[in-house]
């Protein structure tokens, strides 16, 4: 308890040392703890416990922003990949081109952030960067000339797809440095030591196998669902009396 200049004492609260005012957080700076957390320590290491140390701050007061954990991990999820390439997204005279760039754009963002590549496959936001993301992938399948129930429904096929081998490269990059040595030499060395009798293909083109990192792999995937992209467009137009 403290006393004002008027000689009235006044019952508000002073931080204890070294902890900051109670009404001094936003949502902001909560954010920005929660990345440095989740980068450093990942995703389990994320607690109100550990944003209360980081802010120095009591963890209760975190919930004046954030119902839960799980609030605060979407909302995260979010703002990076807003932060990422939210305004680098707008539409050109190609449909094609678009999807591939929204293609590349989601790969990179999960190399970017390999402690959040699960939890960004798995869930759905329900916030603005995830609606930009679904506004500008229907708008690029319909002008590539699906109808409104198949551009819906290969959005899902194309997003599921993109994001399960980002995920999975990311799952690699988050493998410490000998684990990620030891796989990529067995498609170097083990797979080309292999019996021909026993695996004839794999002898006759081991020189040609790539490993799950290898940055070709997830290109001609997006090319392979583009390409799927324009076969059904053609086919329906063949139908078309």
């Amino acid at each position: 308890m403290s006393t004002s200049q008027d000689g009235k004492r006044s019952t508000a609260k002073k931080p204890g040392p070294g902890r900051r005012a109670r009404h001094s957080l936003s949502r902001e700076s909560i954010l920005a703890a929660a990345e440095t957390i989740a980068v450093r320590d990942g995703l389990d290491g994320l607690t109100f416990q550990a944003l209360g140390k980081e802010l120095a701050a009591h963890p209760t007061s975190i919930y004046r922003h954030f119902r839960d954990k799980d609030e605060l991990v979407l909302e995260l999820i979010d703002s990076l990949r807003s932060r990422s390439y939210g305004d680098q997204l707008q539409a050109t005279d190609s449909w094609r081109e678009d999807m591939r760039v929204l293609a590349r754009h989601i790969h990179d963002h999960y190399l970017r952030y390999p402690q959040f590549a699960l939890q960004m496959a798995a869930r759905t936001t329900r916030r603005p960067a995830e609606f930009r993301n679904v506004e500008f992938a229907l708008d690029a399948l319909i002008r590539a000339g699906l109808p409104p129930e198949e551009a819906t429904s290969t959005m899902r096929v194309f997003g599921n797809v993109i994001r399960a081998l980002s995920s999975m490269e990311s799952g690699l990059h988050a493998l410490d440095a000998e684990t990620r040595r030891g796989d990529a030499l067995a498609w170097e060395v083990e797979y080309r030591s292999l019996s021909p009798e026993a695996y004839p293909r794999i002898a006759s083109m081991s020189d040609h196998l790539t490993s799950i990192g290898d940055p070709h792999v997830f290109d001609q995937a997006v090319e392979m669902l583009l390409d799927a992209v324009e076969t059904r467009v053609a086919a329906l137009s063949a139908r078309t009396p």
